[in-house]
C-alpha cells in the first residue's frame, strides 16, 4: 500500500512570532522554520505503518518555497521513501492546496493519504477536508488511533464528547490530531541517507491548478495584551465583580 504524506513548513513552534511593522503580514526574516508539528505526526504514523508491513511506500510532499526542501529532507530521514516538493512562492490558500494535492493523489495513486489536521500557521483545519471532498474518498479527521486492516481503517477520532470510532474504505483521506503518536527523532545515520533519496522538485503550473486566491489579507495583528488582574478579599466580592463589571453572571 503506498502512502501519501502533505507535510508543510512553517515557523517553528519555539519562536515567538512577529508581526511585521506595517501589519502586512507575519514576520520571517531570519526565524527558524521546522516541519509543521502535526505533519511530522502523520508522517510518524505512515513510518510506522511501513515497519508493521501495512504500508509498502511513503512519498512526502510539501507545496512551499525551495528551502522547504529541507522539510522534506526531515521527513525522508524520519523513514519516507521519496518526496515531491511543488515549488511556490506564494502562501497557497487550503483550496488551491487541496486541488494540487488532488493532482498529486492522480498521478501517484495512493490507497492513503495521512496528513495533519491543520497547521499552527495558518490553523485552518481544511485542507484534509477539502481534498476528501475533491476526491470524493471516506475521511477521518483528528484521529488518535488508526489500524489498518485490508482493505479498511478503522479510526478513532477524538470529538468534543469523548472518543468516536469509524471505519472507512480505502482509498481514504485521514488528518492525524496529536495524541496519535509521538515523532522520532532522525538519526544522524538517517539523515545521512535522506541526501541520497529522491526528492523531484515541479511547480503548481506542472499540476494545471491556478494558485491566483480568492482571499486578500487586510491586516494582521498581534492579540491585545492582557490587562492586569485584581485581589477581591472574599467570594461575595467575587461574584459581585462578575455580575457588575464582566457581566458574565
Amino acid at each position: 500500500m503506498k502512502v501519501l504524506v502533505p507535510v508543510k513548513r512553517v515557523i517553528d513552534y519555539n519562536v515567538k512570532v512577529r508581526v511585521k511593522p506595517d501589519q502586512t503580514g507575519v514576520d520571517l526574516a531570519n526565524v527558524k522554520m521546522s516541519m509543521n508539528p502535526f505533519c511530522e505526526i502523520a508522517v510518524e504514523e505512515a513510518v510506522r505503518m511501513k515497519e508493521k508491513g501495512v504500508a509498502s511506500e511513503i512519498v512526502a510532499v510539501s507545496i512551499g518555497p525551495a528551502q522547504a526542501q529541507e522539510t522534506l529532507r526531515t521527513a525522508l530521514a524520519m523513514g519516507a521513501d521519496r518526496a515531491i516538493l511543488i515549488q511556490s512562492d506564494a502562501d497557497l490558500e487550503p483550496l488551491e492546496v487541496a486541488k494540487v494535492l488532488k493532482a498529486v493523489v492522480a498521478e501517484e495513486n495512493p490507497e492513503l493519504v495521512v496528513m495533519g489536521k491543520q497547521a499552527i500557521d495558518g490553523d485552518n483545519n481544511a485542507v484534509g477536508q477539502m481534498l476528501a471532498a475533491l476526491l470524493d474518498w471516506p475521511q477521518a479527521t483528528f484521529a488518535s488511533k488508526i489500524e489498518v486492516a485490508g482493505k479498511t481503517a478503522k479510526v478513532t477520532r477524538e470529538v468534543d464528547g469523548g472518543l468516536q470510532t469509524i471505519e472507512v474504505d480505502l482509498p481514504a483521506v485521514i488528518t492525524a490530531d496529536l495524541r496519535l503518536n509521538e515523532p522520532r527523532y532522525a538519526s544522524l545515520p538517517n539523515i545521512m541517507k535522506a541526501k541520497k533519496k529522491e526528492l523531484a522538485v515541479k511547480s503548481v503550473a506542472d499540476y494545471g491548478v491556478n494558485a491566483a486566491g480568492h482571499l486578500k489579507v487586510t491586516k494582521v495583528a498581534e492579540p491585545a495584551k492582557r490587562t492586569a488582574g485584581v485581589k477581591v478579599e472574599n467570594a461575595a466580592e467575587l461574584v459581585n465583580k462578575l455580575k457588575t463589571e464582566a457581566g458574565v453572571i
